[in-house]
């Protein structure tokens, strides 16, 4: 009997625990850093990772596929819904948004629902679907259901603006083992730093993973007047207001009538 109990033990112990992940990823960024100008048009960074095995005997298991998700800074935003009223559109509801991306960009080799499981996707939270965005509804801060009016309407014009994507086809295998994604950096793209998670898939579910990172920062002129007027507020708007007086000043002077 004791003997029986040992090896029940040993078969239970067995099957609780999982087999070390075989894979692991490793990529590299054609530019960890983005300087926006007063001429920037936007860019595209390449992302190059390749899949090796995680121990020197393990054997790797393709095909694989490969989900990078990029987000921005954390921001506070607000959608207003507006309706016509005595024949003018006015606000008539509003949802804050809080502490989403500013940036959200979601890049495969294949569609999102057949890569994993929805239950998967939406406990990694892999797609603009189930990427949390609380909202302020009333005292509490909350994430809603995809068809939720408001995060549709948020999520599409996000997505309008260039700033949230879901490609299915930005993620190319160059061999069963070799990949590059290729992240699009939109002109109107925030300032700060970026997180890129890459994560690798194989028979739906989840092998390996990692991240890198990216800076996005204005320079030149552009960045002194930024930074004047977040550190110096109170001089940043006494030199404005100065220099719209002497503007107004010298365009009267010029244009006068004799």
């Amino acid at each position: 009997m004791r003997r029986l109990s040992l090896i029940f033990m040993l078969v239970l112990l067995a099957c609780c625990i999982r087999p070390a992940a075989a894979e692991r990823v490793v990529v590299s960024l054609s530019n960890h850093r983005v300087a926006v100008t007063s001429s920037f048009v936007g860019e595209d960074l390449v992302l190059f990772g390749t899949i090796e095995p995680n121990q020197p005997r393990a054997a790797l298991r393709p095909p694989y596929n490969l989900v990078v998700t990029v987000t921005g800074p954390r921001e506070t935003l607000r959608t207003r819904r507006k309706q016509r009223v005595l024949g003018i559109w006015v606000n008539v509801d509003s949802r804050e948004f809080v502490r989403v991306p500013s940036y959200l960009s979601v890049l495969s080799n294949l569609p999102i629902a057949e890569i994993a499981a929805p239950d998967v996707l939406r406990r990694l939270q892999i797609g603009l679907n189930n990427f949390l965005l609380p909202q302020r509804i009333g005292p509490d801060i909350a994430d809603t259901v995809p068809e939720d009016p408001f995060r549709v309407a948020f999520t599409r014009l996000e997505t309008q603006s260039g700033l949230y994507r879901e490609s299915a086809t930005a993620v190319t295998f160059l061999t069963p083992t070799v990949f590059r994604a290729a992240i699009p950096v939109p002109a109107n793209v925030p300032t700060g730093n970026y997180l890129i998670d890459v994560m690798l898939f194989s028979d739906g579910a989840l092998v390996a993973r990692t991240n890198s990172a990216l800076e996005v920062t204005k320079t030149g002129f552009e960045q002194y007047v930024a930074d004047s007027a977040r550190d110096y507020g109170l001089l940043y708007g006494l030199v404005t207001t100065l220099m719209a007086l002497l503007t107004g000043w010298f365009a009267s002077v010029v244009f006068a009538r004799d």
